[in-house]
């Protein structure tokens, strides 16, 4: 039994080994490594969802975690989940968020992915503490920039007999996966270089044979650990086979860089997404054969469509910046992404970033996965739209009205006013052009000729469009409106009440012929923005209003016999707003 310094994993292996203890750290020399492909291997590895705590108050030690994205496309909201998950659990324990950047895929890597993905994690508001733009003490932060140091490891692992070169071709390697498909037996490496002798490796080497580094796994026994999201995980080694770790043009494979890069960055925890769980067993193979302390690891449940299908670009949106560039705020889409896979044990569903940092365990984190819903992004969202300050929401919607031409102004009181009455009803501000739009408009003729609207017709409508229309001419309804919302209350008051109307009877009418509409935001906040819109500058002539006095030309226009025959009345052709 040894046990790992620096975690509480513990390492067993069954039965007893001939092994090296080489400064401080498990090594086997080459004649065991050969001796022992037919000797059981058992190896656990053990942490309690309260470990990482436990350890870092044992021990002293600081929490270290990190995103290591592909700059190889846009930030998927999985890959964002998961950076989240990694910032929260940093700044929860006062530990440190490294960013590292892993771009050994040359042909698929490119600058423009990169800065894409720092852009988008800015956005998010996840700053790392270490990694590109910041540096840091474990540096350089990006793969490609840090070959010489897996090389070194490599020949290091070669010296001591953890690795071996492999002289295969590419036609024996298929060969091998044929025969084993065969067999049924699964796709492991069976090639002769485990055993070579050494003449025969060096025979390749002066014939400059081009050659791998695989490394020596167990032939039988079981690999186990302890997640702490999903418990114990176990593998069989008879599964896995020798596997490689540098190509054979010196290019590092994925595993055994993220090896070296986590343990020599002193990376105390693993959280990231569930699909690399399968990597975890090479991984701890490659830590206990360099003798380094072992993180923890947390595996993080993937996001799925509504289908139950992983997340993918046919469900629709999937990046970041797809949202962003949609009309999301950064903190609706840091709320929702949290919430997909954890809570804090309360109903509350509304957190900002610092909420979630004061609340965030990982021991709450969710081992099913998580269905994203569109539809409940955007009401997040709409959450955090209407928290803003009502400077930072009025600076957002206002200028998002004169940027699409609606407005010639970006502040004043219709602005304000506007934006009041219509903020409940909008959730993305994109979404602010329609509200507005909608207030503006003026469906009269749409509306009377509707089936909803007929009852509204049938109630006397016309009589009814002639009392507002002298109140109109006589000055009255317009030196109400002056007043403002108290004028407008006492003006219909006094008309309901000459009229024998109250209710519904009352204000349907009203609403229709004067907005066109049967529906719509509180009619007396909308009647005086529409008559501040009328006496104003701040619609665009462009944006197709229709101011009071053109209202009421339209109605001393309406053919009501024709209306109350049910034939649909033309639309009259209308003057816009000067």
């Amino acid at each position: 039994m040894g046990s790992l310094v620096g975690t509480p994993w513990t390492m067993s292996i069954v039965p007893e080994v001939n092994a090296l203890r080489k400064s401080c750290n498990y090594v086997y020399n080459l004649r065991f490594r050969v001796s022992q492909l037919r000797r059981c291997f058992s190896a656990r590895a053990c942490a309690s969802p309260d470990a990482a705590d436990a350890s870092v108050k044992k021990e002293g030690g600081e929490v270290r975690v990190r995103f290591a994205p592909s700059p190889t496309g846009n930030l998927h909201v999985g890959g964002a989940r998961t950076a989240l998950f990694n910032y929260l659990f940093a700044r929860s324990k006062g530990g440190k968020f490294v960013l590292r950047i892993e771009d050994t895929d040359l042909e698929r890597s490119t600058k423009e992915s990169e800065e894409a993905v720092l852009q988008d994690l800015t956005w998010l508001g996840l700053n790392w503490d270490e990694g590109p733009g910041v540096g840091g003490d474990y540096g350089p932060y990006r793969q490609s920039e840090r070959n010489l140091l897996y090389k070194q490891y490599a020949e290091k692992l070669l010296r001591t007999g953890q690795v071996y070169r492999c002289f295969c071709s590419s036609e024996e390697l298929e060969k091998m996966k044929e025969i084993a498909k065969e067999k049924s037996l699964p796709p492991v490496y069976m090639g002769k270089w485990a055993t070579a002798p050494e003449e025969e490796v060096q025979e390749e080497l002066s014939k400059g044979t081009p050659f791998t580094y695989r490394f020596r796994v167990p032939k039988e026994g079981s690999l186990k650990i302890d997640d702490l999201i999903r418990g114990e995980v176990s593998w069989n080694l008879n599964t896995l086979g020798d596997f490689v770790i540098m190509r054979s043009n010196g290019q590092p494979v994925y595993n055994f860089c993220v090896t070296v890069d986590d343990a020599t960055m002193a990376i105390s925890h693993v959280i990231r997404a569930e699909e690399h769980l399968p990597n975890t067993l090479r991984q701890a193979l490659i830590y206990e054969a360099l003798g380094f302390p072992m993180p923890h690891f947390a595996h993080v449940s993937l996001i799925l469509a509504p289908d139950k299908s992983k997340l993918s670009k046919r469900h629709g949106a999937t990046s970041v910046g797809q949202y962003r560039e949609m009309g999301y705020l950064p903190q609706g889409m840091v709320n929702y992404l949290a919430l997909l896979g954890w809570g804090d044990g309360t109903e509350n569903e509304f957190f900002t970033l610092d909420d979630l940092v004061e609340r965030f365990s990982i021991s709450r984190v969710n081992k099913s996965g998580a269905v994203f819903d569109s539809t409940k992004l955007r009401w997040m969202n709409g959450l955090h739209l209407r928290a803003l300050p009502p400077a930072d929401l009025n600076l957002l919607i206002a200028d998002r009205w004169v940027s699409t031409g609606i407005l010639t102004v970006s502040e004043g009181p219709f602005v304000e006013e506007a934006i009041q009455l219509l903020k409940d009803g909008i959730d993305l501000i994109p979404d602010a052009d329609k509200a507005l739009s909608n207030l503006l408009s003026y469906p009269l003729h749409e509306t009377l000729n509707s089936s909803e609207g007929k009852p509204v017709v049938e109630d006397s409508l016309s009589e009814f469009c002639g009392s507002l229309l002298d109140a109109y001419d006589s000055g009255e309804l317009l030196t109400a409106l002056e007043e403002g919302s108290a004028g407008w209350q006492k003006w219909v008051k006094a008309l309901g009440k000459s009229l024998k109307r109250k209710g519904k009877s009352l204000f349907m009418p009203l609403r229709v012929l004067l907005t066109g509409k049967l529906h719509g935001p509180e009619m007396s906040h909308s009647i005086a923005l529409l008559h501040k819109a009328s006496t104003s500058n701040v619609v665009s002539p462009t944006a197709g209003f229709i101011p009071m006095d053109e209202r009421f030309r339209i109605l001393r226009q309406l053919d009501w016999e024709a209306l109350n025959k049910e034939q649909s009345l033309p639309e009259p052709v209308p003057v816009a707003s000067k």
